[in-house]
């Protein structure tokens, strides 16, 4: 469908603002910035502000919807023969050996990351992001699988795969605040990346193998 006139001019004022106060955030701290000072600095009324970003921290997480899905939509297109694991370890390490600012491997990641530590509601909302990708993965495993609702076994292994999930996001936010190499923390957490499939059992390798009866 072809994008309208007042849909385009909603679509840029929305990442207008988004990414002028991101650099407000980053040059002050999350906490110093107000909603106000945004408002203005865009030129829009406070209420604009809060009619696209509903809180501040959705505003500085402002792409979080993308991570949230992620694991299920790796999941969900897997391909013929591969489970649910196999399919989120071969996506993973796609966008690590591409060494892909969607996996945070880019120059100014240590300072997003920086301000996410100096401020408490932002690790809390992190940390809630991090549950709904768990919540969500669960779900499509059930799904994907048919399972009842009272069956642990979707929600093990979804833990598991969101296990190596966060432990690689963990280990580039690390890398990186530290000032390393994208390139160079690319390679080393792909060596990061066999040694924790190593450490997944078969059940897990093989739980929800797309095409399995």
């Amino acid at each position: 469908m072809t994008e309208g006139r007042r849909e385009r001019k909603k679509r840029e004022t929305r990442q207008r603002i988004s990414d002028l106060a991101t650099g407000l955030f980053l040059e002050r701290g999350f906490e110093a910035v107000t909603i106000a000072e945004i408002a203005e600095v865009a030129d829009v009324s406070v209420n604009t502000v809060y009619n696209y970003f509903p809180t501040k921290e959705d505003l500085f997480l402002d792409r979080s919807k993308g991570i949230v899905d992620r694991l299920s939509r790796w999941v969900r297109g897997r391909d013929a023969g591969e489970s649910a694991a196999e399919a989120v370890l071969r996506e993973l390490r796609a966008e690590v050996e591409a060494v892909s600012p969607r996996v945070g491997l880019m120059a100014g990641y240590s300072r997003f990351m920086a301000v996410v530590h100096e401020s408490p509601a932002l690790r809390a909302r992190l940390w809630a992001v991090g549950q709904e990708v768990l919540e969500n993965l669960d779900a499509t495993l059930r799904e994907e699988v048919g399972a009842r609702p009272e069956e642990p076994l979707p929600s093990l292994i979804a833990g598991q795969i969101n296990w190596v999930h966060q432990t690689v996001m963990a280990a580039i936010s690390r890398e990186m605040m530290a000032g390393r190499d994208p390139g160079e923390v690319s390679r080393e957490v792909l060596v990061l990346i066999d040694e924790m499939e190593s450490l997944l059992g078969e059940k897990v390798l093989n739980y929800a193998v797309r095409g399995a009866r």
